[in-house]
């Protein structure tokens, strides 16, 4: 017996759900039922990532990501000053560590201009006057267009926007449990009949999309980001964000300072393998999918150089000195007492392609039937969301 139906049934309110069903009802689309497996928005990757919106400066330039990245970011900050949501335009500098990093630098300057951004290569006296505390070994990358959002704010404002245009349902609490058939989700609270379906599960996709024959060569290994705050009694802040070099054959962006919206400077995240996909504590989160996540990344381990140097390094960044020292190669001046905890902890939901044994790195939207599924929605999907949530509609929803 069907508790409800719909035109569209998304999965998942997290930003991705959120956008699309946005973008959806400015088209004319309605009838559309969201389902989320939580209580409230906010609880997984969409309400706990740093809140920067990025600047498309890492991504090769025919991707998804560098494609969507930069006009997401245009499209959020606008929503973000029409809603008088919190907004921190701040720009962000990445410096290096050693000279070895420099060529990095520069591939990063020459992707970040094609994928139209606005960066600048600065001297250390020019660091210096952005970011007083900021150390880089003859320059570094100054980003104009990146900033930083309250994500569960821009969440709360966007589910307001959905429920007052009287064309978007919500059903919290309600898990996708499977299909009962064509056109019949199976749910915690009951059977939904649907036209259209759209997977935005996040750390879920691929079990999502499994079930239409979906992404059956993806494995979902999650990684754990934890961060600290740099203490107020600390004899420096940061003005806006302070990022290493990464290493660009991957995709994490090593420890950073950011400064909120709220004024807090968080210091984070690491990449630490996790053994669950809300394995947001020590143990807490673990599951009975623990021991066949820790299996995939045994196997990773010995097929993977790039995943073994990260399952190596990251997890001694649990040992506060270890991840100070992260820190302390960003700026001058930094004390090991003046990192103190956060409660802020993330998972990045990362698919492997396990015929390969290679991360995916770019986003994945594949329509199959009457499905739509958003696959290895990882950073930066929060600041893509718009713009991917323009371009899928368009592609695959237009009336």
């Amino acid at each position: 017996m069907s508790f409800d139906k719909a035109d569209i049934l998304v999965v998942g309110a997290g930003i991705i759900g959120l956008t699309i069903a946005r973008e959806l009802v400015k088209t004319g689309h309605g009838d559309i039922v969201i389902i989320e497996k939580e209580p409230e928005l906010g609880r997984h990757a969409s309400g706990r990532n740093s809140g920067v919106l990025h600047a498309g400066i890492y991504y090769a330039p025919d991707s998804m990501k560098a494609k969507s990245c930069l006009n997401g970011n245009f499209l959020m900050r606008a929503y973000c000053k029409e809603k008088r949501l919190p907004l921190l335009e701040s720009g962000k500098v990445i410096v290096t560590r050693t000279a070895e990093e420099l060529p990095v630098l520069d591939e990063l300057f020459r992707r970040a201009t094609a994928n139209g951004a606005k960066v600048e290569m600065i001297d250390e006296k020019q660091l210096a006057e952005i970011e007083p505390n900021a150390r880089t070994v003859e320059r570094a990358l100054f980003s104009h267009y990146t900033a930083v959002v309250d994500p569960k704010a821009v969440l709360k404002s966007l589910k307001h926007d959905l429920k007052l245009s009287g064309k978007v349902k919500f059903h919290m609490n309600c898990r996708l449990t499977g299909l009962s058939g064509s056109g019949r989700a199976a749910t915690s609270k009951g059977e939904i009949e649907f036209r259209r379906f759209i997977n935005a599960a996040g750390a879920y996709c691929d079990k999502v999309s499994r079930l239409f024959g979906v992404g059956d060569k993806y494995r979902l290994i999650p990684f754990k980001g934890v961060y600290r705050l740099l203490s107020k009694d600390a004899p420096f802040t940061v003005n806006s964000s302070i990022y290493p070099v990464p290493d660009i054959r991957n995709p994490f962006l090593g420890v950073h300072f950011t400064r909120s919206v709220h004024g807090d400077v968080y210091l984070g995240p690491t990449a630490i393998p996790a053994f669950g996909r809300e394995n947001y504590g020590i143990i807490a989160g673990i599951d009975r999918e623990g021991f066949a996540i820790a299996f995939q990344d045994l196997v990773l381990f010995l097929a993977n150089p790039l995943f073994r140097s990260v399952a190596l390094s990251e997890p001694l960044k649990y040992l506060p000195s270890r991840f100070y020292r992260d820190a302390a190669r960003l700026v001058k001046q930094l004390s090991p007492g003046d990192l103190v905890p956060a409660t802020k902890v993330g998972i990045r939901p990362q698919l492997v392609d396990w015929e390969t044994k290679q991360m995916v790195m770019d986003f994945m939207v594949v329509a199959e039937g009457t499905s739509l599924h958003v696959l290895n929605p990882i950073s930066p999907a929060f600041t893509s969301s718009m713009d991917l949530a323009q371009g899928i509609v368009a592609a695959h929803f237009a009336k």
